[in-house]
């Protein structure tokens, strides 16, 4: 011994893996790319391309909590569509209370309207969210089967007491003032509303990569999701942890609830386990556990849903599903996956 320090070897990332891994992020550059090639005519481009960004953040809205409950508390929720339907219906009971502030032309009045909407719709689907944990989800912890079936129970039930309350009807829900119409850009005609969707679904992927990246909180949520008995060996409790997250990932679930009804403008009881489809199709692509897996999928989900939409309506049908299938082929796990230790 010479008396010198070993300085430990830091292995490097060769350049052709870190390629491989930063891969995803432009995917969805590449398929503007493609869209705009095969379009042909730039205002429908820019018109289809916003409108895919905005239903992809929605979409992502919705599935974010729920790739997160799946991640962490390896629950398959077949329930989560039975918060987006109460946050609507509760949200189309709030905005009918402030009818005079959501047809008022105040932008302020308008905001607070829609913003106390989205308050009320992810209390009350946060509430439900902790009921639907201990009474259907915790006895079935571990046992994927009973999972499925005890929580499409749950969506079902959830169904029928929006009917017993709201009735069986479809309901239109108008957008406040401030949020109809549209932004003439060139020859391209892009609705405020749709704006407003990628504002706020952009915003909601840079907070809660914020908080799972640089709190305590998201550092627990992180570690639980790839080796939760190591963090209760820690002494931390990871079942109030667990209750959290499905908390936040009911309320969340409630957000994206009212903001779908106002995209579409319609209510119905069942319209939670419609928008269950994309939703579980983003989770998949992206990886289960993975935020940024998720955001990226809603936005090749969105996207290429309105594109093949324009383009060719009969594929529209099965592009997403397809695209699945091509991005699985690709990567089993998803684009971005958090492996849990076992």
């Amino acid at each position: 011994m010479n008396g010198t320090a070993i300085k430990p070897r830091i292995e490097r990332i060769p350049l052709k893996e870190q390629f491989f891994q930063k891969l995803p992020v432009l995917l969805v550059p590449l398929l503007a790319v493609v869209g705009l090639v095969a379009i042909g005519d730039p205002a429908s481009w820019l018109t289809l391309t916003v409108a895919g960004l905005a239903m992809g953040m929605m979409v992502f809205i919705m599935a974010s909590g729920l790739t997160v409950v799946f991640g962490l508390m390896d629950v398959i929720n077949f329930g989560h569509g039975a918060f987006v339907a109460v946050g609507a219906f509760v949200g189309f009971t709030v905005l009918a209370w402030l009818a005079g502030w959501t047809a008022s032309p105040s932008v302020m009045l308008n905001l607070a309207a829609v913003l106390i909407a989205i308050l009320a719709a992810m209390v009350v689907t946060g509430l439900l969210g902790i009921a639907f944990e201990r009474v259907i989800v915790m006895p079935v912890y571990g046992e994927h089967l009973k999972q499925i079936l005890v929580t499409m129970g749950g969506l079902i039930v959830a169904q029928q007491m929006i009917y017993v309350v709201w009735g069986p009807d479809e309901l239109h829900l108008s957008r406040p003032e401030a949020f109809q119409g549209a932004l003439v850009i060139g020859e391209a005609a892009i609705e405020k509303y749709r704006l407003v969707a990628v504002g706020v679904g952009l915003a909601l992927f840079l907070a809660m990569r914020h908080v799972l990246k640089y709190t305590k909180v998201g550092l627990l949520v992180r570690a639980g999701v790839e080796n939760g008995e190591m963090v209760e060996a820690l002494g931390y409790r990871i079942r109030r942890l667990f209750l959290i997250v499905f908390m936040t990932g009911s309320a969340l679930a409630g957000l994206g609830g009212v903001m779908w009804g106002l995209y579409q403008e319609t209510i119905t009881a069942h319209m939670g386990s419609d928008i269950m489809v994309p939703v579980f199709i983003v989770v998949i692509i992206g990886g289960l556990g993975s935020v940024e897996g998720c955001f990226i999928g809603a936005m090749l989900v969105g996207l290429l849903a309105n594109y093949t939409a324009f383009l060719a309506p009969k594929v529209a049908l099965v592009s997403t599903i397809a695209l699945m299938v091509v991005i699985l082929m690709w990567r089993p796990q998803g684009l971005y996956p958090v492996v849990k230790a076992k």
